[in-house]
């Protein structure tokens, strides 16, 4: 059962993923976050599911993972959920949206920022925590480990005042960095996906 949650959430995630990415190239910002609400739903399932398959020595590290697995998911659920809604339906005063609407750099974009950092923090962990016998283990756990590094920016750039004088709307740069993100990320989901799918095989063969 663990084997089989973990592999249908990683293509959740991996589905959610290509979402994001078509709404990027469709300029449809309420699709990327309901997109991304959905890739949050998948990951902490997939994350969970290595934490439930992971050996008894590593389980610290694992659940350390699905802490800051849950924290992303928290965070980016009220940040997208508060476009969707708030942000969508409602005639926000100035200063209510400079806080609320996330594509003008105030708030709830460092919010957003925030929880990729704690998404980066859960791949890092889960990676050092799940065994990799074979080549593909291997290509996952680096691209989890690899993918880990973004916490670095995503905790410091901010802090740093970088999107501090950015324009809202102005954000060309910035699709082109979600849409490498994205092409980074997917061969994890696809990957985990396998992970789980030959994990669940040497259960049934046990």
């Amino acid at each position: 059962m663990n084997a089989k949650l973990g592999r249908t959430c990683s293509l959740l995630t991996g589905i959610g993923v290509g979402a994001f990415a078509l709404s990027m190239l469709a300029g449809q910002p309420l699709w990327s976050y309901a997109s991304g609400l959905l890739i949050a739903l998948g990951f902490v399932g997939m994350i969970a599911s290595f934490a439930a398959l992971a050996s008894a020595d590593r389980r610290a590290t694992t659940n350390a993972a699905l802490v800051f697995a849950g924290a992303y998911a928290t965070v980016i659920g009220v940040v997208y959920f508060a476009q969707l809604t708030a942000v969508r339906f409602d005639a926000l005063a100035a200063g209510a949206a400079q806080i609320l609407d996330f594509q003008r750099f105030g708030l709830f974009f460092y919010l957003d920022l925030l929880g990729y950092g704690f998404m980066a923090m859960a791949t890092f962990l889960i990676a050092l925590g799940a065994p990799t016998p074979t080549r593909a283990d291997r290509w996952l756990r680096g691209l989890l480990l690899g993918h880990g590094v973004f916490a670095l920016s995503c905790f410091g750039v901010p802090a740093l005042g970088v999107f501090r004088d950015a324009i809202p709307g102005a954000s060309p740069a910035g699709t082109l960095l979600l849409l490498g993100w994205c092409a980074y990320f997917l061969p994890i989901s696809l990957l985990a996906a396998d992970w789980f799918r030959r994990a669940g095989s040497r259960t049934k063969s046990a």
